[in-house]
């Protein structure tokens, strides 16, 4: 049976969170503050990890800090202010997904689902597929990027992404399409999210990453990857 750890230190939010996981068929554990939550993390080895951010003491932040020291174990922090900001946070600290509280019964299972459906993947590829302009190097059967020669470091997310995008340099692709494509259909409204990976890729790939020549966006409909001339 799959597991969930599920730290948060309101009780209320921990039962609710626990009786959704376990009527879709999860064994679920709980711990309250961040402490007990990585004692029973490393007793346990659970498959996924529920975090909230806002916790006395060690918060979700350091928590995620500390797995991520030891463990890919997935991650989903629960977030409560600026999404954007702390999506941003999240992403640096080795966080996996988000979700808004008050948290959707149903969209908490889709996306436990989802994040180990992920885990599960990394190592796997629709196909190979290698993009060559002289400059930028995307190659999924050895999964590297290099650009100027250079190995580019990405994150699993970030490949899959970059992927997605230069498979069919020129054209656009809508926000839905990339999320449903890079994340799942679970995803297809969540651009923030989007957003803030598209923010990461630029850093990694443009010179100057406010003005993107690579990575275009058009304003209101989606993304587009340019070859370079």
């Amino acid at each position: 049976m799959t597991r969930v750890l599920v730290i948060d230190d309101a009780q209320a939010d921990r039962r609710l969170l626990r009786d959704a996981l376990e009527a879709d068929g999860f064994e679920v554990e709980e711990a309250e503050d961040g402490q007990e939550g990585l004692r029973k993390l490393f007793a346990g080895h659970p498959d996924a990890v529920v975090l909230d951010v806002l916790m006395p003491g060690m918060d979700g932040w350091a928590v995620c800090e500390r797995i991520r020291e030891f463990t890919e174990t997935p991650i989903i922090m629960l977030t409560s202010l600026d999404r954007e900001e702390e999506i941003v946070r999240g992403l640096e600290l080795g966080a996996d997904d988000f979700l808004s509280k008050p948290v959707s019964p149903r969209q908490l299972i889709a996306r436990v689902k989802a994040v180990l459906r992920r885990s599960h993947s990394h190592t796997e590829e629709s196909g190979d597929f290698r993009y060559d302009d002289g400059d930028l190097v995307v190659d999924t059967a050895q999964h590297k990027v290099l650009l100027g020669g250079q190995t580019v470091d990405l994150s699993p997310t970030e490949f899959r992404l970059l992927v997605a995008l230069a498979e069919a340099p020129g054209r656009v692709h809508e926000y839905g399409a990339l999320l449903a494509s890079v994340w799942g259909d679970e995803y297809v409204d969540d651009i923030d999210f989007l957003r803030v990976y598209i923010w990461r890729l630029r850093k990694k790939l443009e010179d100057a990453p406010d003005h993107p020549k690579r990575i275009v966006t058009e304003r209101g409909f989606g993304y587009r990857f340019v070859r370079a001339s």
